[in-house]
């Protein structure tokens, strides 16, 4: 259909266009470069990257500027029963403003560092073709502005990381894991691709701002065929990622160059939340469906956050802190605190990029001789005393930024959990036995990062007031049920944590360290059945030629 484009709308949809249009073209065209010139490969690499990144930044700045919320169509299909079209259009909202900077960001960084880190790679050159052409996907998956396009982004995401994970295709380890990744994205996929159907015959439109407008003008019963939608949505979503127990993929990925792993979990697993952030008008009125997705982000956080404890492997313990921050993120989801989501996936995508390149570093820094304090275990009193303080700082802090917990039952849930992390630096000053001038430092800490906590949630939720629906007051019993739950269990693991140590002179705590570190063994049963469906062949390794 036509529209009237103002000058920066226009400007808006010329850069959304360029900046996936550059690494599908660099990615394609790699395909015919010479396997000796790899140092020019990564430099044009890095270079177009840096070129998208810079192309997120200017759109970003002419949509603050005199953007509008605006989807634009160059080209559709018409497909049968009225479901709509398959069309080849961009979206223009907040939400894509900042998914655009962040991925293009990470992607640079990303590809920046695989300069330095594959040189001398055999298979140097395939490894940028297939970083492109993922960056590309994701790229193309956040401006989509129709929701069969959206799917196939999505499905050509997953078919190219499949081609990074299998770098290093003599790892027998690497292999297992790519093959579950294929099982779970296949039937994730499939989840995606019923639901969009679904939601196209129920509204008779793919275009996701149609679609929308037509939501938020809803009233009365909630259509069947969007139950099983929203349903198969969150199925999808817990599946991409990568919810206990069908997990194991995720961890046993770290057969990967680094770099691949800092893409996937710092990028491709937030697609999840991704997916619920942009189906959020559909899913906000879904309570059923959003309700199952808390439980399922729940049960990930307390099993994954448990798990990750007992990990000694650097790289093993980032990728259970991803799976239990991805619970973390589907259970705001199912809350309804959209805003919140947004903020907690760019800062979670920001931080797990710089942790995975720069793991290694980290391991230099543990195995460096060092004198660390002694650590004595909290006494009663001081729990007492640190969890007022932290709940009294807390309350006040959030009501200078207007929260009030009765506004709505989540937000006591995560304003609990705001009270766990300061009682968390509170308590590692009183462990470590210093001065009371340290500790008094430690509650102005404790107090700045809560500020900042609630500051960053203002501004996101001032950015996308318009856009993220915001659900309305509800006092149902399943809402208190899982706003205790989620109190409980993290103040559990906060136990279990600071008394760690002190647990192990326990016959039953150190037959769980056993069970934990193993991964409560839920994964041997896929890996099992995978490995016995789809034998591994080892590749042998060839040797280089003597005297290189």
């Amino acid at each position: 259909m036509p529209y009237a484009l103002s000058n920066p709308n226009l400007i808006i949809l010329i850069l959304l266009a360029m900046v996936p249009s550059l690494l599908w073209l660099t990615g394609g065209g790699l395909h015919f470069v010479s396997d000796k010139r790899t140092h020019q490969v990564a430099r044009l690499s890095v270079a177009v990257a840096g070129t998208s990144f810079i192309g997120a930044i200017v759109a970003a700045m002419v949509y603050a500027i005199g953007g509008t919320t605006l989807t634009m169509t160059f080209g559709s299909v018409v497909l049968p029963g009225n479901r709509g079209d398959l069309a080849l259009s961009l979206y223009i909202n907040p939400v894509t403003m900042i998914m655009l900077l962040l991925v293009s960001f990470v992607g640079f960084v990303v590809s920046r560092y695989a300069r330095n880190y594959l040189q001398g790679e055999k298979h140097q050159k395939q490894f940028y073709v297939w970083l492109n052409l993922t960056l590309a996907s994701i790229l193309t998956l956040i401006v989509s502005g129709n929701m069969l396009m959206f799917v196939v982004a999505w499905m050509s995401t997953s078919f190219c990381l499949h081609h990074l994970l299998l770098f290093y295709p003599e790892r027998m380890g690497a292999v297992l894991a790519a093959r579950k990744k294929i099982i779970v994205s296949r039937v994730g996929e499939v989840c995606l691709l019923i639901a969009v159907l679904l939601i196209g015959s129920t509204f008779h439109s793919m275009d996701f701002d149609v679609v929308f407008q037509d939501a938020s003008r809803m009233s009365g019963p909630f259509p069947v065929d969007l139950y099983w939608a929203s349903g198969l949505i969150v199925l999808a979503a817990a599946l991409k990622t990568a919810q206990f127990p069908l997990q194991g993929w995720l961890i046993q990925v770290m057969e990967a160059p680094t770099p691949v792993s800092a893409l996937l979990h710092a990028g491709i697993v937030n697609g999840g939340a991704f997916l619920i952030l942009r189906m959020s008008p559909i899913m906000s009125k879904a309570t059923v469906a959003s309700d199952v997705l808390a439980i399922i982000g729940l049960i990930t956080i307390v099993a994954a956050g448990l798990v990750m404890l007992t990990q000694t492997s650097v790289k093993v313990f980032l990728a259970w802190t991803t799976t239990a921050q991805m619970g973390f993120m589907l259970l705001e989801c199912g809350l309804g605190v959209y805003s919140l989501v947004m903020l907690h996936l760019v800062a979670h995508s920001l931080y797990k990029a710089h942790a995975f390149l720069s793991s290694g570093s980290m391991v230099d820094v543990f195995r460096a001789p060092t004198v660390r304090p002694a650590q004595s275990t909290p006494k009663f009193w001081q729990w007492v005393a640190v969890l007022i303080f932290s709940g009294v700082a807390t309350l006040c802090i959030g009501a200078i930024f207007g929260i009030a917990p009765e506004s709505q039952p989540a937000l006591l849930s995560f304003g609990a959990i705001i009270v766990v992390a300061m009682m968390q630096l509170l308590l590692q000053s009183l462990k470590a036995g210093v001065g009371m001038a340290f500790i008094a430092r430690a509650g102005g800490v404790s107090a700045l990062v809560c500020a900042g906590y609630f500051s960053l949630h203002g501004v996101f939720h001032w950015m996308l007031a318009t856009t993220l629906p915001v659900l309305p007051v509800t006092n149902s019993p399943a809402q208190f049920v899982l706003s205790g739950l989620v109190i409980l269990a993290f103040f559990i693991i906060l136990l279990i944590q600071q008394n760690l140590p002190n647990l192990t002179q326990y016959g039953f705590a150190r037959r769980a360290y056993v069970h934990l570190y193993n991964g409560l063994y839920v994964d041997i049963p896929f890996s099992r059945l995978v490995q016995r469906c789809w034998s591994i062949k080892p590749v042998r390794c060839v040797p280089p030629p003597k005297g290189v």
